[in-house]
Formats: structure tokens, sequence, C-alpha cells
């Protein structure tokens, strides 16, 4: 059973950094995962995608953090980080790891994965 696992969540002030990873497991194909993303939710917000990177590597961020967030991946270690610099208060909330076995990247920043993890928390203080 796949299982992954956020950490790296905290409190910042606006201006900080973060940097959040996402652990995987229980999964078994030699492939890996075709597109993987960081999702956020605030507070009485729908869940927003982020950033998402596929497995050659590419990349799709949110208009919102372009610039000021890099997702990036260790297959070997099988994580996926979030490095966020800049915070700002609005970057607050629940963030949510994804993957999935057949999604196209071009779909990455749309809630459709067919894994998520538990998440982690990001508070930013102005």
């Amino acid at each position: 059973q796949v299982q992954l696992v956020e950490t790296g969540g905290g409190s910042v002030q606006s201006g900080g950094s973060l940097r959040l990873s996402c652990a995987a497991s229980g999964y078994t194909y030699s492939s890996g995962f075709s597109c993987m993303g960081w999702f956020r939710q605030a507070p009485g917000k729908e869940r927003e995608g982020v950033a998402a990177i596929d497995s050659d590597g590419s990349t799709l961020y949110a208009d919102s953090v372009k610039g000021r967030f890099t997702i990036s991946q260790d297959n070997a270690k099988k994580t996926l980080y979030l490095q966020m610099n800049s915070l700002k208060p609005e970057d607050m909330g629940m963030y949510y790891c994804a993957a999935d076995t057949g999604l196209a990247l071009q779909y990455g920043l749309h809630p459709l994965y067919n894994y998520w993890g538990q998440g982690t928390q990001v508070t930013v203080s102005s």
C-alpha cells in the first residue's frame, strides 16, 4: 500500500523559508510515479495545486508561487521536496503531497491524484 508522509512544516515569519519533504513507500511500480505534486488548503478554502513534477523532472507551478517555490525529487531516496522561500501570510495552510502512476504533468495542479499524504501545517506570520 502506497504511503506518503510529509514533514517540514512549521511557523515562520513573513519572508522566511521552509523546506517540505514527502517520503514515499509501499509502491512496487518499477517506473515509479508519473507525476507528484504539492497542494495546500487554507481554512474555508478549496485545496489548490502549488507545484508538480513528472518522472523526467519537468515542473509546473502555480502563478502565485513562481520564483519563490521550487519542487524537486530524489528518486533514490523516494522523496519529494518543496523549497519555499519569501513566504507570505497567504501561503499559510495545510500542505499535502500527492502522487499518481498515470497522471500527466499538464494536469499536475489538479487534485486528480490517486495517493495523498496526511498533510503538514505551514504558518506564516506577518
